[in-house]
């Protein structure tokens, strides 16, 4: 007998964990509710996380096992459970950041304590942070050479699922509740989890929009990406599989639909990246990557702060991905790359309070990607923006929503103004705005004087005459 810690990969097919299981050696499937990695949650990943155990617990149950539910710390539960089920051995598959490391470090130290062997898996990347490097052997800090690498480098294939005569005949509890654990109901409406769900994403995405996604994936109006994002975190779809998937639509096209493919796979490769910076440097996760020779002196004004949460800082493609996010518990990966943008170049707000912002609001957070790209945006992180680039947000919402077609859906204020007056409305008088949305915010600030803010409070910190 074994048991299999889930923890992100919440699916039975290609979990590596799963795969050794035999009919004379079958796997209590496991589950622990961790006060200590709940402390960070919000309230749609925990949501999204339940429907996610619901669904892999029926999986379970169809082949006449269960999913063991626990609560506690997994030092004191998972020796507890090994002795009640008489099992061996303990798997659970790798995760990356510090904290997870710190808690993995006591479990395999309790499980030696208790005399039970214990194995972590290769569950959540492709190619685990150590395996690409640079010629020295150093984690990459440029995300070029990475991906170069990363894609070269063959790919493991996906696990089946276990068979119901591989699992063992036990029976567990209903999980908990949100309120039981101390969440709130989440304000957005939170997508469908589970395996099925996720095959289905994808299987529509392969169907025709991967094949346009490196012309249409910044549009978000379009709808070109696969929303596969909250599924990866918590490893209701194997990354094994999903590569797989892609790499049979690439190989049955050519040309630019190619091309089209790869670039997706490109932002599977991105995952991988910032996952090994996060596993080299775990200070990232509330520390600057990149040093400056002074401290940056960021504003923080808090009144500016709520007003970008709220999504009333009269920039319409800023606002329109704040409320997505508040509605939805997701944003478009361009609009996050603009409002990240925007809170720490034109509020001059510090990245970490949009960190933590997202971490609170976004069902697919992800501590590596997430971190990843505040720090892009902010200038302080792996392969940044330069600090000298700054987004112009109204640039940015007349290329990438020329109609306004998604500022519209997300501000109905703006339902009835022309696109050309919502991409150019802080330039517009007052009695243009009051004509054309009355009820829609006047910009919090002018852009053209906070780039220029911007660029002396980041010359300061680097010490530039």
């Amino acid at each position: 007998m074994r048991l299999h810690w889930h923890r992100r990969d919440l699916r039975a097919a290609d979990n590596a964990g799963l795969a050794a299981a035999t009919p004379s050696d079958p796997v209590v499937p496991v589950f622990v509710f961790d006060r200590a990695v709940l402390d960070h949650a919000g309230s749609p990943r925990v949501a999204f996380m339940l429907d996610a155990l619901d669904s892999l617990r029926e999986w379970y149950r169809d082949r006449d096992s269960d999913l063991v539910i626990a609560e506690g710390d997994p030092t004191n539960v998972l020796p507890e459970l090994a002795a009640e089920y008489g099992a061996e051995k303990v798997t659970w598959g790798k995760d990356y950041s510090g904290l997870a490391r710190e808690r993995d470090a006591a479990v395999r130290q309790a499980l030696d304590d208790a005399d039970v062997a214990r194995e972590a898996v290769q569950n959540a990347v492709l190619h685990e942070p150590g395996e690409i490097t640079t010629n020295d052997g150093d984690p990459y800090s440029v995300f070029t050479y990475f991906g170069r690498k990363w894609h070269d480098r063959e790919k493991d294939t996906a696990y089946e699922p276990p068979s119901a005569d591989e699992l063992a005949d036990v029976d567990g509890d209903a999980p908990p509740t949100l309120a039981d654990l101390g969440f709130e109901e989440p304000e957005a409406d939170v997508p469908t989890a589970g395996t099925d769900e996720a095959r289905a994403l994808l299987d529509d995405f392969l169907d025709e929009n991967v094949y346009e996604y490196e012309e249409r994936r910044d549009f978000p109006a379009d709808e070109c990406t696969s929303r596969l994002s909250a599924h990866l975190k918590f490893g209701t779809i194997g990354i094994r599989e999903v590569y797989e998937r892609t790499q049979d639509a690439k190989e049955g096209t050519g040309g630019d639909r190619r091309e089209s493919v790869r670039e997706f796979q490109s932002q599977l490769a991105w995952r991988e990246f910032y996952t090994q910076v996060l596993f080299a440097h775990p200070h990232v996760v509330s520390s600057n990557y990149k040093s400056y020779e002074n401290p940056i002196e960021w504003e923080n004004d808090e009144e500016l702060l709520q007003a970008w949460k709220d999504g009333e800082t009269g920039y319409p493609i800023v606002d329109a991905g704040m409320r997505q996010l508040r509605e939805e518990a997701y944003m478009h990966n361009r609009v996050r790359m603009i409002v990240a943008s925007f809170l720490t170049k034109d509020l001059l707000i510090d990245w970490r309070h949009g960190y933590e912002w997202f971490r609170e609001k976004l069902v697919d957070h992800d501590t590596a990607n997430d971190n990843g790209g505040w720090q892009w945006a902010a200038s302080t992180g792996t392969d940044a923006q330069p600090y000298f680039r700054i987004f112009n947000p109204m640039t940015q919402g007349e290329d990438y929503d020329p109609n306004a077609e998604y500022i519209k859906e997300y501000v109905p204020e703006l339902q009835d103004a022309a696109p050309e007056v919502i991409h150019d409305w802080n330039e517009c008088s007052l009695t243009q705005r009051r004509s054309a949305a009355p009820e829609y915010p006047d910009p919090v600030v002018k852009h053209s004087e906070r780039r220029e803010e911007a660029l002396s409070m980041f010359e300061q910190a680097r010490g530039d005459d």
